[in-house]
């Protein structure tokens, strides 16, 4: 069951990035919308209902929680930039992949939602000082700071991480 849960492993960060990192982690956020419009656009309506794992959230829930953490890790990231080691507001996961936004919205409104949310995100990291990147927010259930390159590291993993859930999922089904 872990191999599902984590098809590329958990995240890491590591202890130091440096600017060739960075490129390469901000190539993976500018890329992921794309890759997961590509993920799913011959997927029928029962494949999207489709848990990528038992127990496990289905595909479209898999999309739109990519938008809903996606906006959240972009407005830590400006948070960051415009205060003082900020206190972020964590939220719980497993519930907003149950709203009706989620229920009832098709995958496409989330996947178009990354594409402009993207393009914003790395917007703002191509244009930091190499000063911002040591910047940080505080998480109050983790109760620590993490700097705007981890922060960075952490969302580039975590694209990539539900990306490869979808398409272990098409691989094991025999859906390519």
């Amino acid at each position: 069951m872990e191999d599902l849960r984590y098809p590329i492993g958990r995240f890491e960060a590591p202890a130091i990035i440096n600017a060739e990192m960075r490129k390469r982690f901000i190539n993976d956020i500018r890329y992921l919308p794309s890759l997961i419009e590509l993920a799913v656009q011959d997927l029928d309506a029962h494949q999207l209902e489709t848990p990528y794992r038992p127990g496990g959230w289905t595909v479209a829930q898999v999309v739109h929680h990519l938008a809903d953490s996606h906006m959240n890790g972009f407005i830590r990231l400006k948070l960051a930039l415009t205060e003082d080691n900020p206190t972020i507001k964590p939220y719980r996961e497993a519930s907003w992949a149950e709203l009706p936004d989620v229920q009832h919205t098709p995958v496409n409104i989330s996947v178009t939602l990354l594409h402009a949310l993207h393009t914003r995100w790395v917007a703002v990291y191509e244009h930091m000082e190499a000063r911002d990147w040591d910047l940080t927010f505080f998480h109050p259930e983790n109760q620590a700071s993490y700097t705007l390159s981890k922060h960075l590291a952490n969302y580039a993993w975590h694209g990539l991480h539900h990306h490869a859930h979808i398409e272990r999922l098409k691989e094991r089904e025999g859906w390519k």
